[in-house]
């Protein structure tokens, strides 16, 4: 089984580039399926119904969310409807909506799950490492093949969330960065591991926004209205092979597309 995984979709660029190369990525990694973070693909920050219903008509099987769940308030009650959209497990008990999931791919099922870093994070969210601990313990009464988005800020809790996890599922993927990391590796006890998948967005920019009003805010120190990049759109992400026997990994391979 193949399952690719898709980094930040960020604004109008991201949308355009996952209509462009997703068809071409899933033939020619013959994809089974998709998961992608779509937390910004609403201006940039949030997500709407409408979108997301763009997103699944692009190619996206699964969507999954981050520190910016909320920006968009009509999403609340789509949370609550929408099989194939999660937030982060690790939001406070009550929170709308779900932290994983458990889908059928042809014969098989995958379990997926959406947390949230703690460390430079606007909220105060519950330990992503004992929940994600509980979490595994649920879905493996399923399925042994699991796929974990950690959306967080820092390297050092990605990287060791990754051999926290190691040998438990089948893939963690780090997302909110914005950057793909040179880090790409299936971990010693056989656990695909990137540190950041990267933006899915304007390739042109400072992570996603216009790049002359990041530079005036360095510069001067002052508060600055941020704007969208919109030029040199790119999709970012990895392709995973999973060996559906033990739901550990075999493969990852890095991807990278850009219109120029």
């Amino acid at each position: 089984m193949n399952v690719l995984c898709v980094g930040d979709v960020v604004g109008k660029a991201g949308r355009y580039a996952l209509e462009e190369f997703l068809p071409k990525i899933k033939e020619e990694y013959k994809i089974d399926f998709t998961i992608v973070n779509g937390e910004n693909a609403a201006g940039g920050a949030g997500l709407t119904p409408r979108i997301a219903e763009q997103l699944y008509r692009a190619g996206c099987d699964f969507l999954t969310l981050g520190d910016h769940t909320w920006d968009k308030h009509e999403l609340i009650e789509y949370l609550a409807q929408e099989p194939n959209i999660i937030r982060p497990a690790n939001f406070p008990e009550g929170t709308p909506g779900k932290g994983w999931a458990v889908v059928d791919v042809g014969e098989y099922k995958i379990g997926i799950v959406n947390l949230l870093g703690r460390v430079f994070m606007r909220y105060n969210v519950d330990c992503p490492f004992r929940a994600l601990q509980k979490i595994v313990e649920e879905i493996k009464k399923e399925t042994n093949i699991i796929f974990v988005d950690f959306h967080a800020e820092t390297t050092s809790e990605k990287v060791a969330c990754g051999h926290f996890a190691d040998g438990e599922i089948t893939a963690i993927f780090g997302t909110h960065t914005h950057v793909q990391t040179a880090d790409a590796k299936v971990l010693p006890k056989k656990t695909a591991y990137i540190t950041d998948l990267g933006m899915t967005g304007p390739y042109d920019s400072v992570i996603g926004q216009n790049k002359e009003k990041i530079i005036q805010r360095f510069l001067t120190g002052m508060p600055v209205r941020f704007e969208v990049a919109t030029e040199d759109p790119q999709l970012c992400g990895i392709v995973v092979e999973v060996d559906t026997t033990t739901g550990l990994a075999r493969k990852i391979t890095p991807i990278q597309r850009r219109t120029t």
